[in-house]
């Protein structure tokens, strides 16, 4: 795709989205059942994918680990909002690679010691690009991916979690 094709595609959505600020706001909604043994089944866009626990809490590796697909939902969303970027400015970016390593200590989730956190003490994002790009237009797509990648900003900023829990019988 190139500038003038994604700029009109999205052309008409920021027009409408000025004019009708409630309109860009949409509820996206992702949805588990619940599996053999301790599994949780999703249906994504493309496929069914089955959650487990990672190796290091007492899981075989054959089930997807949740913090794995964390770290993939950061690592494809700040990829398109790279690509998107460099699009709308035609920057000269050819290839790369976008890589999300996350830092746990699991003897937070296993109840092991409480003073370890439950969760990533650290996640590094890093963007391996090819191209005739110059300091100035790297330095550029850094600041706007970063600016604009929803999950990059989801996890750098937090974000409060309403919990509910209901009982069928």
């Amino acid at each position: 795709m190139d500038s003038d094709k994604l700029k009109a595609l999205q052309a008409p959505l920021k027009e409408r989205y000025r004019s009708e600020p409630e309109a860009a706001v949409i509820t996206l909604k992702a949805e588990g059942r619940l599996g053999e043994g301790v599994s949780c089944k999703l249906d994504t866009h493309k496929a069914v994918v089955e959650a487990g626990l990672h190796p290091a809490t007492g899981g075989s590796g054959l089930e997807a680990c949740s913090g794995d697909m964390l770290l993939e939902a950061l690592v494809a969303c700040a990829g398109v909002t790279l690509k998107a970027v460099a699009t709308a400015l035609e920057l000269p970016l050819e290839a790369g690679t976008v890589t999300a390593e996350g830092d746990l200590d699991f003897r937070g989730t296993l109840g092991v010691d409480r003073e370890a956190p439950v969760g990533f003490r650290a996640i590094r994002l890093r963007f391996d690009l090819d191209g005739e790009l110059t300091g100035e237009q790297v330095a550029t797509l850094a600041k706007l991916t970063e600016r604009y990648c929803v999950v990059y900003q989801t996890i750098r900023q937090g974000v409060a979690v309403d919990t509910q829990f209901t009982q069928d019988r």
